[in-house]
């Protein structure tokens, strides 16, 4: 059983990355986990981003999910400074190639320093959620039934759709 449901920390390179990581909050509260929100960012603020790596086992996370746009290099950052899992979901910025700047920034990491990469934007969100509770449910029954529950029920949506037709 969770015995931490602040287990996960969601951290952004901005407040305006919310509007797009509140699907990930939202999800991951599904599933009974009040994530750890910080806004730091790998640029501005260095010294706070690798502080919090470097003591987030300790504070008792299992996983972190960073989210970021354009430099994307806000998961790297963490993952440099941490042994945790990082995943990273790469943002769409209001000017520029449609996110495709912050995937490349995120997925491109060097040997020995690996971040988790999900897709841009809102479905990378969802799915950032998703894969820290597969995490977590490997050593939590609780959570895993839960996770089961969840894939349980999107298969019954399809197949209700589809029935519908």
């Amino acid at each position: 059983m969770l015995k931490n449901n602040k287990c996960v920390a969601v951290v952004m390179g901005s407040d305006s990355d919310m509007p797009v990581m509140k699907s990930c909050i939202d999800k991951l509260k599904d599933f009974g986990i009040e994530p750890v929100v910080r806004i730091i960012s790998a640029h501005r603020t260095p010294d706070i981003a690798a502080d919090f790596a470097e003591k987030a086992a300790s504070n008792g996370i299992k996983v972190i999910i960073a989210a970021a746009g354009m430099a994307a290099h806000l998961a790297g950052a963490l993952a440099a400074k941490s042994a945790l899992p990082i995943i990273g979901v790469p943002l769409a910025a209001a000017e520029g190639p449609a996110g495709l700047d912050a995937l490349l920034s995120t997925v491109q990491m060097p040997p020995g320093v690996p971040v988790a990469s999900m897709a841009i934007g809102k479905a990378g969100a969802v799915n950032a959620a998703i894969f820290a509770v597969q995490i977590l449910a490997i050593e939590d029954d609780n959570m895993n039934a839960k996770l089961m529950d969840f894939r349980k029920s999107q298969s019954r949506k399809v197949i209700e759709k589809d029935s519908s037709l």
